[in-house]
């Protein structure tokens, strides 16, 4: 049986956004990202934020081709960049003064992925 990817419309559309991208701009980082989200559902990534804190430094943007969870506590003013999120985890991440936001923003605002982590 052939593997078709993911069936969400918007899911394809972000995977050939960053497929492009990685491409116009040599950004290995947005490549990585595609290839975790071409993956099926139940294999893609939940990481919670206590994972995230101990991994990234401070002005970081972290990437996560899946859902961020609320387990722990975020100390680090970061950006956070993922599929989705949960909603204790969205009330932690403004608390720290951190930012959440959509990895199709992630790419708008950092075209040659500089300055970021991805976190499985």
């Amino acid at each position: 049986m052939k593997r078709t990817g993911p069936t969400s419309i918007l899911a394809r559309k972000l995977i050939d956004e960053l497929h492009s991208a990685a491409r116009k701009n040599k950004a290995g980082v947005w490549e990585a990202v595609a290839e975790r989200l071409e993956k099926p559902t139940r294999r893609r990534v939940e990481v919670n934020l206590s994972k995230i804190n101990r991994y990234a430094k401070e002005g970081e943007m972290i990437i996560v081709p899946g859902k961020v969870l609320g387990g722990g506590f975020l100390e680090k003013k970061v950006t956070i960049a993922a599929f989705s999120f949960s909603e204790s985890a969205l009330e932690k991440i403004k608390a720290s003064g951190s930012r959440a936001i959509t990895i199709s923003e992630a790419l708008r605002e950092n075209p040659s992925g500089k300055n970021t982590r991805i976190i499985v």
